[in-house]
């Protein structure tokens, strides 16, 4: 487990409730060691039941609980959050331009945000939504099932961009121009984006192609990758909903905390 990133995550963990005097029972698992149990099945992808307990500390369904727990408590949410305060301190987040698209995965269990997935023969699968800064650094994430279209995500994005301090001023949470492709263009969606102080760039359905916008577009995709790197993320193995965003999330915040160390 890398210092620098228990080092975050260490004060937004809740406290546990004190043992019993009598009858206290099995001594809990270090925090830290359960933190390196999941980040080692967000890497790997195995199964919680394979989770080496030798080389870990700990049994896998202890490394689930504590996702469970710090997922309920909001634990990922705050420290993405975190990170992006830390990111425009150092002047490393460029939020004029963003970008927003989404990705299918398959889901191999029910469970909430499921669908028929129109790219992979109506198997079930979910959707990953992200918006991005000019340089592919996550600002916000969203789950949805396979099925849903993608321009439903863009206003709850943009309004998940959590107020990014940092920098004196007012915190920044909109960007000056969004990015996004053909299937965004709605004039309803685009009536919304310029309520909001925001110049849609969006490619319009039916032109050829080669508009340019590919050219800012792209870090998009590319923070795909970087979130598929992950395996635990390039299937859907939890059957709920909240565990598999919390896994999301908590790869935002590793990517964000890679970009800190490249600077430094």
């Amino acid at each position: 487990m890398p210092n620098d990133l228990w080092e975050r995550i260490a004060p937004l963990i809740p406290a546990r409730p004190p043992r019993r005097h009598r009858f206290p029972g099995r001594k809990p698992v270090d925090d830290r060691t359960a933190l390196a149990g999941i980040v080692y099945v967000l890497r790997k992808g195995v199964s919680w039941a394979d989770v080496p307990a030798e080389r870990i500390g700990c049994s896998g369904v202890t490394c689930w609980r504590r996702l469970r727990d710090w997922t309920e408590a909001g634990v990922w949410p705050r420290l993405h959050e975190a990170l992006l305060v830390e990111l425009r301190h150092a002047s490393l987040l460029d939020m004029n331009d963003c970008a927003i698209d989404g990705s299918h995965v398959r889901a191999l269990k029910k469970g909430a945000h499921i669908g028929p997935s129109p790219v992979d023969r109506s198997r079930p699968g979910s959707k990953h939504h992200v918006i991005v800064d000019r340089h592919g650094t996550p600002l916000a994430v969203s789950l949805t099932g396979g099925n849903r279209h993608d321009v439903t995500q863009l206003i709850p994005l943009l309004d998940a961009i959590p107020r990014i301090r940092g920098l004196r001023g007012r915190p920044r949470h909109k960007p000056k121009r969004l990015y996004a492709d053909r299937g965004y263009d709605f004039r309803k969606y685009r009536r919304l984006v310029w309520a909001r102080g925001i110049v849609p760039k969006i490619a319009q359905r039916g032109a050829p192609h080669g508009s340019g916008l590919g050219k800012i577009r792209w870090v998009a995709e590319r923070t795909f990758a970087w979130l598929h790197q992950f395996k635990r993320l390039r299937i859907r193995y939890e059957i709920r909903a909240d565990l598999h965003h919390g896994l999301l999330q908590l790869a935002c915040a590793i990517i964000c905390l890679r970009r800190l160390r490249s600077a430094f």
